[in-house]
Parts: C-alpha cells; sequence; structure tokens
C-alpha cells in the first residue's frame, strides 16, 4: 500500500482510525475518513482557505475537531450540487449547527424521490477494505479526480486482481444495490464510477510487444448482453500476466463471435452474461459445433461461461463454468501451461505452478 503524502500507511491507520472525534488529524488521516483525496484537501485550502487552523513548527499539520467540521460541512454541500467556493464560504461561516449551514443543505436538497431521506448518502458497503469506502464516497460525490486517483492507486498498488475483488467490486455492487431501492438517484453514480472503472482497467495495464505463440484467450459478451466490466477486468488480469487474450466488448454478434473463432483458433472462448435474459445456450451450442484446420486435425473451442447469468442455465456438454476472477483467472493460466507442454511452444511469462 502506497504512503499517504504524510508518510502513514493507509492499513496502519484505516479511515476512522488514528480516528477519535476530539484527536486532531494529519492530512492523510483526514483523507481516508473523508473519502477524498489528499491533493483535494491542500487545492481546497489553497483556494478557498479552509485548512488546518494551526500548524506546530517542524510537525505535520493536525487538523483540529473544528477544522474537520468545516470540512466535513463542506463535503456535504458539494455533494448536494453546491459550488466548491460557495461551499466553502459557507462551512467557514459557522460550524455545522449554525442555521446558515442548516438552510444551505436544505436548499440544495435535491428534489425527486427519496431526496427527504438522503439518497446520497453512505452507500451499503459492510465490512470492506478502508479503499472501497473511500471509493464509493468519491463516485457519491461525482469527484471524477478523486475517483480516477483511487481507482489507479488500487491497480497500481494490489494488481488488478485483489484492486477488483476488494475495492472494485464491492463499491459497483453497493451503488447497484443503492440504485435498486432509491428509484433514479444513484443512475449518475453508476455511470460515473463504471465509466471510470472502465478507463482504468484499459490504462492501467499494456499489452506486451511480443506475446507467447500461444492461441489466445477470446473473451466476449454474449450478443444482447451491455454490461461489461467483468470481462473487462479478465482481460486486463490476463494483459497484466502477460497471457494472449482477445477482446470484443459488449453485444457482440453471433455471426461475428462464429467468425472471430474461426480465424483466430483461440484455446478457449469466455462468454460472459450478467442477466437470465441473457444467457442463451444456443450461442454456446453453435460454438461448440465450429471447427477449424486441416482434416485429420481438426480443432474445436474450449467454451467457458463467466457471470451471473448462467447460474440458472442448464449445464451444456461441452461447457465449463468460470467463478469469480481470480479463480477463473487460475483455470485459464492452467490451460495456458497445458497448451505450452503439448505443443513445445515457449513458454513466455506464463507463471509456475503454485
Amino acid at each position: 500500500m502506497p504512503s499517504e503524502p504524510d508518510g502513514q500507511d493507509s492499513r496502519d491507520l484505516p479511515e476512522e482510525s488514528s480516528g477519535l472525534a476530539d484527536a486532531a488529524l494529519t492530512t492523510g488521516a483526514l483523507a481516508r475518513r473523508l473519502g477524498v483525496a489528499a491533493t483535494t484537501l491542500r487545492t481546497w485550502e489553497r483556494r478557498y482557505g479552509i485548512g488546518p487552523s494551526s500548524r506546530e513548527e517542524g510537525r505535520h499539520r493536525r487538523w483540529q475537531p473544528a477544522d474537520v467540521a468545516r470540512i466535513e460541512a463542506m463535503c456535504r454541500l458539494t455533494a448536494q450540487g453546491v459550488a466548491p467556493a460557495e461551499a466553502a464560504r459557507l462551512a467557514l461561516a459557522g460550524s455545522p449547527s449554525t442555521p446558515s449551514i442548516r438552510e444551505s443543505e436544505a436548499a440544495q436538497q435535491p428534489l425527486g424521490p427519496g431526496s427527504a431521506s438522503g439518497e446520497y448518502g453512505e452507500l451499503p458497503l459492510g465490512q470492506v477494505w478502508p479503499e472501497s469506502r473511500g471509493l464509493g464516497r468519491a463516485a457519491v460525490r461525482l469527484d471524477a479526480g478523486a475517483v480516477q486517483a483511487r481507482l489507479r492507486a488500487a491497480v497500481d498498488t494490489y494488481g488488478v486482481v485483489v484492486a477488483w475483488e476488494q475495492i472494485i467490486a464491492p463499491t459497483l455492487h453497493a451503488v447497484g444495490r443503492k440504485w435498486a431501492t432509491s428509484s433514479e438517484c444513484y443512475v449518475d453514480v453508476e455511470h460515473l464510477l463504471s465509466w471510470h472503472v472502465s478507463t482504468t482497467l484499459r490504462s492501467a495495464v499494456r499489452a506486451p510487444e511480443h506475446e507467447p505463440l500461444l492461441p489466445p484467450v477470446l473473451l466476449a459478451c454474449m450478443p444482447e448482453e451491455q454490461h461489461c466490466l467483468a470481462i473487462e477486468a479478465l482481460w486486463a488480469a490476463l494483459v497484466e500476466r502477460g497471457l494472449p487474450t482477445r477482446i470484443f466488448g459488449a453485444g457482440v454478434p453471433v455471426e461475428a463471435l462464429e467468425s472471430a473463432v474461426r480465424r483466430i483458433g483461440p484455446c478457449a472462448v469466455v462468454l460472459w452474461s450478467q442477466t437470465r435474459q441473457t444467457a442463451d445456450l444456443s450461442v454456446v451450442r453453435a460454438l461448440l459445433s465450429l471447427e477449424w484446420g486441416v482434416r485429420g486435425a481438426r480443432s474445436h473451442p474450449l467454451v467457458l461461461l463467466a457471470g451471473t447469468g448462467w447460474r440458472s442455465a442448464v449445464h451444456e456438454q461441452g461447457a465449463g463454468r468460470l467463478t469469480g476472477l481470480a479463480s477463473g483467472l487460475a483455470v485459464l493460466e492452467s490451460l495456458f501451461r497445458a497448451v505450452t507442454q503439448s505443443s513445445g511452444a515457449p513458454p513466455g511469462p506464463l507463471p509456475a505452478d503454485g
């Protein structure tokens, strides 16, 4: 875990640690508590004059309880749509309990279903890593810069698999649950977070210039499936390990998918379905019936089904299942090892067993 700007490790000092209401906080600790980037707090101080009221000689600046109350008020106001400059002015005008702050919050409360109950509040994250909680808070505030920075830091620090399973996926699931119970209030949060997750997965890893001389894994969504973040995470994890892969994204027509399989000759085809409505077994059967190569040495694709849409589907003879990113990646790594051993191809960056 990279150190925060004040030199403290967030695993040693989780977001609510160091942490009682009456204790002074460093900028890094306060950033974790609020779910904002430390650079955001410094920018607010520089631009709007809202920051620690004092600094001891030779020590890091400490946010006293009154300073924390002001910055919390500013965060609440900006989350409700108040411009940062105006939010800072109101926060500096008095404590969060003063009438001016309360009246401003009421005036900025979004109209619509559930607005009176504070819909845009904490996500139902449960027991998660501090990084997931911070990402959720940044997403709820629609703080694109903080969302992007937290996602990139998670992937750079932990790698794709851990970042996805421990930080990104729990946050996405919490936003989805909140959206389902809050009418349309969280559509904007879900779309912003999803876009930045996709952007991060695509930019955080780079395909090697020279792939191993092995048939790739082909990753595709079902023809009617538009949700593809999880399959993008699998792509990023494969690329991170230097394994050959091709991805076609959402809504691939079955004819195009069949053509690509014949042209590429993949060692496996992973079909992603997030909903029952898109889990079409006829597409699976069509792929299983494909073959290529010279007569006497025909090859058939290994079809692997991934995603919650397949849970209630009847098991199709010849098709396997992938469950979870880490376990699915392990299956594909084992497949690459088997292909390497049978073909005699150079192993390249393939990991060792175990």
